[in-house]
């Protein structure tokens, strides 16, 4: 069980906005930069939640890394092995070396109307549960995963097509809780329009508010 006093590294795990979000079509902005929006009011979200301590971004970026840093984020490079589980493996490798009495958070980096109360809440939950373990947040569409935390020993995320059955299959526990802002990744223009109904962060605003993205 995680200790309350121990708390949360969170993990960001960030494509380089010129390959991410690519189903965001459409849009009368600059995707690349609205990507990379998303990406900071993530972090932000997670700076700002009672419990997580630490946030290691994991990104090939360098704009992006040196933005994150500039939020109060550390950054690590993606490792050797390509994808978003290996990164994600490969962020909590770093994170144990650098704060091993922490829990390791994986957070996906398109969650732009995350709120620290809902993070805070989920977290919360994790850590009071009696036998600990491994956790994940089902998204909002009900298949995919925003969250999965787990024990360094125990860190196997399972993002990707149909994630929430596999988490579940590996035996991970559910968050309960409503926990809409947690909840509502944004892959397209839907998953966009529900985050702006819940309030999306300063950095998502500020490039929707240029139309040309510039």
């Amino acid at each position: 069980m995680v200790a309350p006093a121990d708390g949360f590294a969170a993990i960001v795990p960030v494509k380089s906005p010129s390959v991410g979000k690519s189903r965001l079509t459409g849009l009368s902005v600059d995707r690349r930069l609205l990507a990379a929006a998303f990406a900071a009011d993530t972090v932000a979200a997670c700076l700002a939640t009672p419990g997580v301590l630490r946030v290691l971004a994991v990104t090939e970026d360098d704009d992006v890394a040196r933005g994150l840093e500039a939020l109060g984020a550390e950054v690590c490079p993606d490792g050797p092995v390509p994808g978003l589980n290996p990164a994600l493996r490969h962020g909590a490798s770093v994170a144990r070396e650098r704060w091993p009495s922490l829990t390791p958070v994986a957070l996906l980096a398109d969650l732009p109307a995350l709120r620290p109360e809902d993070l805070g809440a989920a977290l919360a939950a994790v850590a009071d549960r009696e036998a600990g373990g491994t956790s994940y947040v089902i998204d909002a569409d009900g298949s995919g995963t925003t969250l999965y935390t787990a024990p360094y020993d125990d860190f196997a995320p399972r993002f990707g097509v149909d994630s929430a059955a596999a988490h579940a299959e590996a035996g991970a526990w559910p968050v309960p809780g409503e926990l809409p802002s947690l909840r509502r990744d944004v892959d397209d223009a839907d998953g966009l329009q529900a985050a702006l109904t819940l309030g999306v962060g300063a950095s998502t605003t500020a490039v929707l508010a240029e139309p040309t993205g510039r």
